[in-house]
């Protein structure tokens, strides 16, 4: 989902009391926060500047990034056991990636409409059937992003509906066994491809034992 970054913006917030404040600060589980600048902020993220104390008490920083976005992704899964792929530049590590159909869905709507409009617009695909897969946060050491994952079955093909920066995205369908195995043996490296392709590896082999 592309947006114009017309809001980019440099500014200096408040502590938000949130009942967990004190003389020090606020209290973030064995951290104590004491102040907090945002250097930066656009469509998509914010970044925040803490001062805080650590759990040891030592004064220190702490970087926050913020996403205004949930991070969505799906396993299309055909009846012929492939798979389908997108392949696209990350400009950040300025590296090729082939990764699940995946975007940022807006936090007011709901996330099965966002992922279903993001399988569309990258692959051209429908699917009739969503099985959730769970959420996981990317980077929880500097980020708040969360992710949620999906299986997608009953796969139905149209047009796709690229937006300026999927400029290069090419699409391919490989084996699921394939696909599994790229995502073990480090081949696919964007993680929530890898956790989604591993948790409806998971829920598919559970179905079939609990079938048999």
């Amino acid at each position: 989902m592309s947006q114009d970054p017309d809001d980019t913006t440099s500014f200096l917030v408040r502590i938000p009391d949130d009942g967990r404040t004190d003389s020090e600060g606020v209290r973030v589980g064995p951290w104590v926060r004491r102040a907090t600048a945002v250097p930066y902020a656009n469509p998509w993220i914010q970044v925040e500047h803490h001062e805080v104390s650590d759990p040891s008490g030592k004064v220190g920083v702490y970087g926050v990034v913020r996403f205004k976005h949930l991070a969505l992704g799906c396993v299309p899964l055909h009846e012929d056991g492939t798979v389908t792929l997108v392949g696209q530049h990350r400009y950040p590590l300025d590296q090729w990636s082939w990764e699940v159909p995946e975007g940022g869905g807006r936090k007011d709507h709901d996330p099965l409409d966002e992922i279903r409009r993001e399988l569309k617009e990258e692959t051209g695909l429908t699917a009739t059937e969503w099985i959730p897969l769970g959420s996981l946060h990317t980077s929880n050491s500097v980020s708040d992003e969360t992710a949620m994952l999906w299986l997608a079955r009953g796969l139905a093909e149209g047009e796709r509906q690229l937006d300026s920066t999927e400029g290069d995205l090419q699409v391919k369908r490989i084996p699921f066994e394939e696909a599994f195995q790229m995502a073990v043996d480090g081949r696919l490296t964007d993680s929530i491809t890898v956790a989604a392709i591993l948790r409806a590896w998971h829920w598919l082999h559970k179905d079939r034992k609990e079938a048999s």
